[in-house]
């Protein structure tokens, strides 16, 4: 039988780049060379061996079999887990992880980062190379070649004894032993001779999932060990397996070793299915990268659970209407019974849109686990002793939020490293422990997830941040900015403050993009530091971008949404709380703070600007530190709004975060309380 393997590649990938993140993880944790970390690298690796092989990818197997042969050799004590030695080990992280970028966009990494990394671990080996790896004669194979008999390999007569006696629980994986032969039986003749001997006496203490069978296989053809032993790759930590040539003696010998599974092994990929290796032609370009998850089988329950609600509120709202149909005259009972099943509905339907919105709630650790590797990195680049922190690494964010912070994150925790943490030499002189803190913390408040970066560096200079702001034109001559508005001005474009231009920083890119980056995910950014003792980032983003709570507003014949998280207070003007300035917005005192009145209808170009009326209503909104007072015609009702994107089926709005459509079918605009308060600072009426 054929199976199509190539149906198994992008969960063998995804899985495989996981894989890749636990090895680094792990390595960067090592201490001493603790055997149980050990053992979980060493499970990664064999793990994308395995499947590597399995599908047909030769140059990552053959990559990988040298990587897990000096875990091997760390793990039994025979090789030191010294710093080079890790580092090297991370490099090779690297370069698996470039050979499955090449294999899943169909490819080729750079061949001779490949060779350098396969070299320094065969010079760490103490070897002239490696053992060969089942990819490399599988790989002479299918180049049409003949397998050459390595040692062990190929004595005596043309064939192979095989003893597979698997643990109970290998079909609980999804393993079965009938596809393995099959895969055997390509490779010559093969006659198999069943032991039931383990099979219970008694029908009680039968499990049928468990497997109390044995087999003795008698393979004739001219198939290498190597070949063999692919087979049986996906379960040789499942079961004893023992292959000898034939004619020799049924026991363990050095060249026919009894593979048995280490005590603290679990292969992370047994439930697959072993099956011979796919062709790597069939599987087609592979340049565009798959989105998936993975989720809580508790959230799938409770999506059930919700969907099983709605059933029945349908089936009750169903026969009130065949009720009403055959019965006219109970009309009013029934309409009671239709308030209350409405009510019902309304109820399933917000809890089902919670379990769904919650099915694409991630761990923020899947961005967070990669800033060990960066601040391990860049510390060593440096020359600096730096312990990085992570809490709150499970606090969870929409899928759309995460896969767009990486990039800020990153250059936000490397702006830590290499401008807030001085050198050990310099921390020592302050009196602080050589070892620089920075610390990268996620958590919920309110609506919000709240990301903060901290480091115990040495703060940031207000007044040399004020010199270069004032060298670059950002500041004139005649203004005097507080400490607070001095720090804001590091996120303007072309502003650093680094005396040299490095491989880190020092060219004024990044921060204006990573503020402008966190302003496209609905959320902003505010920096606090003090000289001496370090700065502090905080980043409040919204949990999801689809679905929001907001507070519709009446302007003219136009109903407009306002996200209700921006809302700082609604108001109805007093005459002599606002002033008047020449050509300025006019501003509203508010307990001792002017705000500037906003005429949404002259901003967006539905009406001229109009003189304030005696009692106009305004609503207070603020973002980015910035408050505004927008001028309404009437507050309408809150409610739950989907947001969607004007710019897929339109073009972008100034002032708008999107548009929604809302009960009665109606387009209502979704005001972006940031964007109007810029265009209102440059333009009184008018957005466009």
């Amino acid at each position: 039988m054929s199976i199509d393997m190539t149906q198994f590649i992008d969960a063998f990938l995804e899985e495989s780049f996981e894989g890749l993140e636990r090895m680094e993880t792990e390595l960067l944790a090592l201490d001493g060379g603790d055997p149980e970390t050990l053992n979980t690298i060493f499970r990664c690796a064999h793990s994308i061996k395995g499947g590597a092989g399995t599908f047909g990818f030769g140059a990552i197997s053959g990559f990988t079999h040298g990587v897990e042969t000096l875990l091997d050799r760390m793990r039994n004590g025979e090789q030191e887990a010294a710093p080079e030695t890790v580092n090297l080990l991370l490099r090779a992280v690297d370069t698996l992880r470039a050979q499955l970028h090449a294999a899943r966009d169909g490819g080729e990494a750079d061949p001779a980062e490949v060779a350098e990394v396969r070299a320094l671990i065969e010079a760490h080996l103490g070897d002239a190379a490696p053992a060969s790896s089942p990819a490399d004669n599988r790989g002479a194979a299918d180049s049409g070649g003949t397998d050459a008999p390595a040692d062990g390999n190929r004595t005596g007569p043309r064939g192979w004894r095989i003893h597979f006696q698997p643990y109970a629980d290998l079909m609980r994986t999804g393993n079965d032993p009938l596809r393995m032969f099959e895969v055997l039986e390509e490779l010559g003749t093969l006659s198999v001779h069943c032991e039931t001997d383990r099979l219970p006496d008694h029908a009680d203490a039968f499990d049928p999932e468990d497997c109390h069978l044995a087999w003795t296989l008698e393979l004739e053809g001219d198939a290498s060990r190597d070949q063999i032993q692919e087979v049986f790759e996906w379960v040789e930590d499942e079961c004893d397996l023992l292959i000898e040539p034939l004619g020799a003696a049924s026991e363990p010998t050095p060249e026919a070793p009894l593979l048995t599974p280490d005590a603290t092994e679990t292969d992370a990929t047994t439930d697959r299915p072993p099956a011979a290796p796919a062709a790597r032609g069939g599987s087609g370009n592979r340049g565009a990268e798959s989105s998936s998850m993975r989720v809580n089988a508790g959230k799938i329950d409770a999506l059930i659970d919700m969907v099983g609600e709605l059933v029945i509120t349908q089936s009750m709202l169903t026969d009130i209407s065949e009720q009403l149909e055959e019965d006219p005259s109970q009309m009013e009972a029934q309409i009671e019974r239709l308030r209350t099943g409405l009510g019902e509905l309304e109820r399933n339907t917000r809890e089902l849109q919670e379990s769904v919105m919650s099915i694409r709630m991630v761990p923020i650790a899947q961005v967070f686990n990669r800033f060990p590797r960066l601040v391990h990195d860049i510390s060593g680049q440096l020359g600096k002793q730096i312990e990085l922190t992570l809490k709150g690494e499970y606090t969870e964010v929409d899928k759309t939020v995460m896969e767009h912070l990486g990039d800020p994150l990153v250059h936000l925790v490397r702006n830590a490293v290499d401008h807030g943490i001085e050198m050990p030499e310099e921390r020592a002189a302050a009196g602080k422990p050589e070892t620089g803190q920075v610390t990268l913390e996620a958590f919920h408040r309110g609506g919000n997830v709240v990301i903060e970066i901290r480091d115990d560096g040495k703060g940031m200079d207000a007044d040399r941040i004020l010199a270069k702001a004032r060298d670059a034109g950002l500041v004139g001559p005649n203004q005097h900015p507080d400490r607070h508005e001095i720090l804001q001005l590091i996120f303007e474009p072309g502003l650093s403050t680094a005396d040299q231009v490095s491989d880190l920083s020092g060219r004024g890119v990044g921060m204006d993009v990573v503020k402008k980056n966190i302003r496209g995910l609905g959320g902003n950014v505010e920096l606090e530091s003090e000289p001496g003792k370090g700065s502090r980032l905080t980043i409040r983003l919204p949990l999801t971008l689809s679905i929001m709570d907001g507070q519709l507003l009446k302007i003219g014949e136009e109903t407009f949404v306002i996200p209700l998280i921006a809302i700082v207070e609604s108001l109805q003007t007093l005459p002599e709380s606002v002033k008047q300035a020449f050509g300025r917005l006019p501003l509203y005192r508010l307990r001792d703070e002017y705000i500037p009145i906003v005429d949404l209808a002259a901003l967006f170009g539905r009406t001229e600007p109009s003189p304030l009326p005696e009692r106009a209503l305004l609503v207070v909104a603020e973002a980015d530190d910035q408050r505004v007072a927008l001028r309404v015609d009437d507050l309408l009702g809150q409610q739950q709004v989907v947001i969607k994107t004007l710019e897929t089926n339109f073009r972008k709005v100034p002032g708008t975060a999107g548009a929604t459509i809302l009960g009665d079918g109606q387009v209502a605009l979704i005001l972006d309380v940031a964007g109007i308060a810029r265009m209102a600072s440059g333009r009184d009426t008018r957005a466009a």
